[in-house]
């Protein structure tokens, strides 16, 4: 799934709305109308979700932001900042339009987020890893999928109905080992590709 991040020069995100963005996208692609069985994304979601779910995140602005809106999938916006997830498709087809977008360069300011928006599903960052912004774009959006199963057709309902907002929060080393303990944690194991070790947890949600 190509995760497209609007970073303009001349006005650069928030780190913390970026990412929110970037959960919300992911999983509104996969709840999306047009991925259900009888949908036109049917056949590349259904293929994406049975195998090895992977997600890569690409910086877009100007003109190369607005061609992209062109291409199957759902932009999400949080405060000043947009992402756009993409249908997945396999390496070979990456339009051409993504292609040339750098997957480098992503990193932003850490900022203070303020109070978590009513009704969003909190993420939790583990603060013992350090990963760029688009890394943790990648992360967020695993956590966003994975916590979907666990929710109620109201629970997921409520939750469309304020575009899958999401909140992402890093707690403390002490806070974080005692997530890892409860029951119904969602946890996103890192296949280790780039950045971190395999097998490190990423991301935690309370299903």
């Amino acid at each position: 799934m190509p995760m497209v991040l609007r970073i303009e020069k001349s006005r650069l995100p928030s780190r913390t709305a970026l990412l929110e963005a970037s959960a919300a996208a992911a999983v509104a692609v996969c709840l999306d109308p047009r991925s259900a069985q009888d949908g036109e994304w049917f056949p590349e979601v259904s293929a994406w979700v049975s195998g090895r779910i992977r997600k890569v995140s690409r910086r877009a602005r100007g003109s190369h932001w607005e061609a992209v809106q062109a291409l199957p999938g759902v932009t999400i916006t949080v405060d000043d900042a947009s992402v756009r997830a993409l249908v997945p498709s396999l390496v070979s087809e990456t339009p051409k339009e993504v292609a040339r977008l750098q997957i480098s360069g992503s990193e932003l300011p850490f900022d203070t987020p303020g109070p978590v928006p009513d009704g969003a599903r909190v993420l939790y960052l583990n603060p013992r890893v350090e990963m760029t912004a688009g890394k943790a774009a990648a992360q967020v959006g695993h956590a966003s999928m994975l916590l979907a199963p666990h929710l109620s057709e109201a629970e997921l309902a409520a939750w469309a109905a304020l575009d899958y907002r999401c909140a992402v929060r890093t707690p403390s080393p002490a806070e974080w080992d005692e997530m890892l303990r409860r029951d119904h944690v969602v946890a996103v194991r890192d296949a280790g590709f780039t950045e971190v070790e395999p097998g490190t947890v990423t991301v935690l949600t309370l299903g």
